[in-house]
């Protein structure tokens, strides 16, 4: 057998991903790069190279990481006499990912302290530190899971968002929020036609909102139905502000920020002719993508959603309106829906990086920039029409305040309340005011993998 030329050494089984790992890792807590961006092999070309088993392992590898992190470096730090060296992030990595799978993947021990070890050996300037990472994975894997039952959970939850959530939610609420967020996510699917048929299919569960939920799921591109366009990935809680318009069959519909274009394809589905905004020519290649893929039409357009001038057909404006202004005017839609850009801290058992590269100041700058978006929606929404106000963050100031303060700043609209009896699973869903609020310790199931929503907030709104 010839091996491989003098000076080159093949790579250990299994070392790609963790080296992938260990640089989304850093990628995310030292560059405050989000962790699904640095997957994507059209932006990121250290993805290229790996096969898309490896990238779903170092994606999950690094999520338990995160989603653990609080964990892992106060039990890391108990066998450290002098701390972690700054300046050489890969040894805290290669200590946290060698320790996350000992203690919480199905991963051999000697695989996970192996291949930790050779991330530090092959990262210049800390080979040195090979011994010690060895050593502090052993003493882990002999009594890790000992040492586990006596740290607080609620150390995963950075302290500040701890406070905001108690406050916001009560103690016990913001506790619930905190555990959940440790667990793996389902997989929610929502689907074209007959979701009982697609329940069974995938072994799943028909949730009672409509939505599909696989607790156990592979490559989801492989899945059935994935390339035949009957389905598309979104979780239960992101599928609920569109349902929120009631019948849209032939309405004017604009979806503002509207990639990637799960809420688009939900309101064309539902017969609505659709307009999608959206500021990124990235994300909205990916939702012309989704869109292709499912066989559903919607107008794109790339613009920042709250400047943007909308058009309407001169076949929608009486002949009055068209000959005085042409084929412009605002408040030309039946319905506008607004998914506003935020911190996201609602999708943190999906997204774990989040919890660790946000901070208070997102919420302060955000909060504008919702408010704008808000106020542009009205006014693109003629009188009689519905305004959907939603974010995927847990925080007040993104959701609640948001359109508090821009109802008291205008009289052309107003909140027309949602009931719990709309749809089916909105029991406890609904605020006193009459606001969409669900969280992640919502629909609890004794099995960990089918529990849980992304926490959402949505208000409607009517045009006078």
């Amino acid at each position: 057998m010839v091996g491989p030329p003098a000076g080159e050494m093949r790579e250990p089984l299994g070392y790609p991903a963790r080296h992938a790992a260990a640089e989304l890792l850093e990628g995310a807590l030292r560059r405050n790069r989000p962790l699904d961006e640095q997957l994507n092999v059209k932006t990121v070309s250290s993805m290229e190279r790996l096969s898309e088993r490896d990238r779903a392992l170092a994606h999950r590898i690094a999520a338990t990481v995160l989603r653990r992190l609080g964990t892992l470096r106060h039990l890391i730090g108990g066998f450290l006499d002098r701390g972690l060296p700054g300046e050489l992030p890969r040894v805290e990595s290669a200590l946290l990912i060698g320790a996350a799978q000992l203690l919480f993947l199905d991963i051999p021990d000697h695989a996970a302290v192996d291949l930790a070890v050779r991330l530090v050996q092959g990262a210049r300037g800390h080979s040195r530190y090979a011994g010690l990472v060895n050593a502090v994975l052993r003493r882990i894997a002999r009594g890790g899971n000992d040492l586990l039952a006596r740290i607080d959970p609620l150390i995963d939850t950075p302290e500040w968002l701890m406070v905001r959530w108690s406050n916001a939610y009560g103690v016990e609420t913001a506790r619930a929020i905190a555990l959940a967020h440790r667990s793996e996510p389902p997989l929610d699917l929502t689907v074209k036609n007959d979701p009982d048929h697609w329940a069974e299919r995938l072994r799943g569960r028909k949730l009672p909102t409509g939505s599909v939920r696989l607790g156990t799921h592979g490559q989801v591109s492989a899945l059935p139905g994935y390339a035949e366009g009957a389905w598309w990935v979104q979780d239960a809680a992101a599928a609920l502000p569109a349902q929120l318009f009631g019948d849209i069959t032939g309405r004017a519909i604009a979806d503002l920020c509207a990639a990637p274009g799960g809420k688009t394809a939900q309101l064309a589905l539902a017969g609505a002719n659709v307009t999608a905004v959206d500021r990124s020519e990235t994300r909205i290649a990916r939702l012309e993508e989704n869109l292709a893929r499912t066989g559903l039409a919607a107008r794109i357009v790339v613009s920042p959603a709250e400047t943007w001038e909308a058009e309407t057909p001169a076949s929608e404006l009486s002949q009055d309106a068209a000959l005085q202004d042409g084929s412009r005017r605002r408040g030309g839609f039946d319905g506008v829906l607004v998914d506003a850009p935020c911190t996201s801290t609602g999708t943190i058992r999906r997204h774990p990086d989040i919890a660790w590269r946000k901070a208070l100041a997102d919420i302060e700058l955000l909060s504008g920039l919702q408010k704008r978006l808000l106020a542009r929606a009205i006014e693109l929404t003629k009188p009689g029409g519905t305004v959907i106000f939603c974010t995927c963050s847990l925080e007040p100031e993104e959701g609640e305040d948001v359109v508090s303060a821009v109802l008291s700043q205008t009289s052309s609209a107003r909140r027309r309340p949602i009931s719990e009896t709309e749809l089916p699973g909105l029991e406890g869903l609904v605020t006193p005011r009459g606001d969409l609020r669900t969280l992640p310790s919502h629909w609890a199931d004794p099995d960990p993998r089918m529990s849980g929503l992304d926490g959402f907030f949505a208000a409607r709104l009517e045009r006078i």
